[in-house]
């Protein structure tokens, strides 16, 4: 088989693997792509990009309910950005750009001067979260960690990424091919929903 078809094999089982099995990293989809089509894990595998492209083609064939569920995790997050209202939340990630899945998390950036100021309002509200760190790439500023805590909102899973409330007008770049990231305020997510 030609190197350009199995490569372009090789992006379509990753992106079905990140669809349907709800993994959410390009490159272990690409390893686990790699061993089901036996090819080694050191010859040429697709970029990120081609997977992110194969992946949006096979929501677009074979999940007829994913607009119908784009609605929901939307209205699900449009509910957490008016609970988090006080942290100027944005809706990022696949529930922002309409690629989600039935895997996807609801990706909020709330703003804030403190990390602890998040911490104590998901005390004080009784949500138990699992805290972690994230890694976004901030035009001007390249790649930095940022802390994130993790929830279940009903069946969706949500991500709270805390960030300083100066890189709340910063453009935002994919890791994954440098693109300006879609960013959802309160008012614009509001208008898609009712679109």
């Amino acid at each position: 088989m030609a190197e350009h078809q199995m490569r372009t094999r090789l992006a379509h089982e990753a992106a079905r693997i990140m669809a349907e099995e709800g993994v959410g990293d390009y490159g272990q989809a690409k390893r686990k792509a790699a061993q089901r089509l036996h090819q080694p894990t050191t010859e040429d595998l697709p970029s990120n990009q081609e997977i992110e492209r194969a992946l949006r083609k096979y929501q677009s064939l074979f999940r007829l309910e994913q607009p119908g569920h784009l609605q929901v995790l939307r209205k699900e997050a449009l509910h957490a950005m008016r609970f988090f209202k006080r942290f100027s939340p944005v809706l990022v990630g696949p529930v922002a750009d309409g690629n989600a899945g039935k895997f996807s998390e609801i990706i909020l950036h709330l703003f804030a001067d403190t990390t602890e100021e998040v911490t104590i309002f998901l005390i004080n509200n009784d949500i138990p979260f699992d805290q972690t760190h994230v890694t976004l790439n901030i035009a001007g500023k390249g790649k930095i960690s940022f802390p994130s805590f993790e929830f279940m909102a009903g069946d969706a899973p949500v991500a709270l990424v805390v960030m300083p409330v100066s890189t709340q007008r910063a453009t935002l770049r994919s890791v994954v091919d440098g693109k300006p990231v879609v960013r959802l305020d309160t008012k614009r997510l509001q208008e898609l929903l009712v679109a």
